[in-house]
């Protein structure tokens, strides 16, 4: 009976959304929209996709079991802790992955873009890797498939770690009094390898995320989020358009989406996925990042555009960026960094309604 009255209510809202499609109305937002989305995802009112979109509904997520104390698997994860928190892995010795990745700073350093080797800044902000054992692309364009390759990228980058030859990483571990032992440990006796070193960050970092208030809710209990935050919740799966690229358990789609701030033929010139793929219909694409543990993570977009999630929420709400400038000498290229992702749309969003999707934000 219950879940039958949860439908009615349910039904109800959809019917509203589709006869008034302008703002909802007050009611809306309090105590039936609380009791819709108490009851199973299967109730809740049908989120607004565009086509092609292959939508998974939220869900919590379920983590990675953890080691099995004592096992080898522990082992490997704890020596990757340590490698993850060790400078002599960059060549100055200066530069650890925890630089970048500071589990105090959502595992981002909380720069617009990221410090490296000699002070250099990089081009790109330091993503957040809450989910970085989960499947999804890594790198903001995408070009590693799986944790041991993404962490060549930073190790051989000159403007990150700046190792030029990866055979003295292992040499130098060799060198420390307690790493031959501590891989012996964990991969048994022989000398030190780079693929055991990426290997043991690997096993780290999929152990990062950790349960949130909406897993807490998605779980079945109502009180993990506030009024004004299912209100977000549900903006985010309807009118605000969120749910076309933010969905499941992980709240992203896996894909590659240009928002219009590739800066092309400007100062912070990124062509994002283009410079992987080379097709120019990349050309400004980046990542979908997920959304879990969002609110810890900033700055904000590859570039650390924005500081604050509101800034994030204004850009969809404008319908995206125009970042682009012309370009004779690259028409195809000017051409595609003005053409942003047909997802994109401008949205009808009040100030209370722009809060409520930054609450809900901050409880993901």
């Amino acid at each position: 009976m219950r879940i039958l009255v949860l439908w009615t209510a349910a039904a109800g809202l959809a019917a509203m959304a589709a006869t008034a499609p302008g703002r909802m109305a007050a009611v809306d937002r309090t105590a039936p929209l609380r009791a819709v989305y108490s009851g199973p995802p299967e109730t809740w009112p049908p989120p607004h996709l565009d086509a092609g979109v292959t939508y998974v509904e939220l869900a919590p997520r379920a983590l990675p079991p953890a080691p099995r104390p004592g096992s080898p698997d522990e082992a490997r994860a704890r020596l990757g802790e340590r490698l993850f928190s060790d400078p002599a892995l960059s060549d100055s010795g200066q530069i650890a992955c925890e630089s970048c990745h500071n589990r105090r700073l959502g595992w981002g350093d909380g720069l617009p873009r990221s410090i490296g080797h000699d002070r250099q800044e990089g081009p790109r902000n330091a993503p957040a890797l809450f989910t970085a054992g989960a499947g999804l692309p890594l790198f903001w364009d995408g070009r590693a498939d799986n944790l041991p390759e993404q962490a060549l990228g930073p190790l051989t980058s000159p403007v990150e770690m700046a190792n030029h030859d990866l055979a003295a990483i292992p040499a130098r571990l060799m060198a420390r009094p307690d790493y031959p032992r501590l891989f012996a440990e964990a991969y048994g006796p022989g000398p030190i390898t780079l693929d055991q070193v990426t290997d043991a960050l690997a096993r780290f970092q999929t152990h990062l995320d950790r349960p949130t208030r909406l897993d807490r809710f998605l779980s079945g209990d109502p009180r993990a989020l506030s009024d004004q935050e299912i209100l977000g919740l549900h903006l985010f799966r309807t009118r605000a358009r969120c749910a076309n690229c933010h969905f499941g358990p992980l709240l992203a789609d896996g894909r590659f989406h240009d928002l219009g701030l590739s800066w092309f033929n400007r100062s912070f010139e990124d062509l994002g996925r283009f410079a992987v793929s080379g097709d120019p219909a990349d050309v400004g694409a980046f990542r979908t990042p997920s959304l879990r543990h969002v609110s810890r993570t900033g700055p904000y977009m590859h570039n650390g555009l924005f500081p604050h999630l509101v800034g994030v929420v204004r850009l969809y709400a404008a319908g995206g960026g125009s970042s682009a400038a012309p370009d004779p000498a690259r028409p195809v290229l000017a051409e595609a960094a003005r053409t942003t992702s047909p997802l994109l749309h401008r949205l009808d969003l009040d100030e209370a309604e722009i809060a409520a999707l930054v609450a809900f934000l901050e409880a993901i």
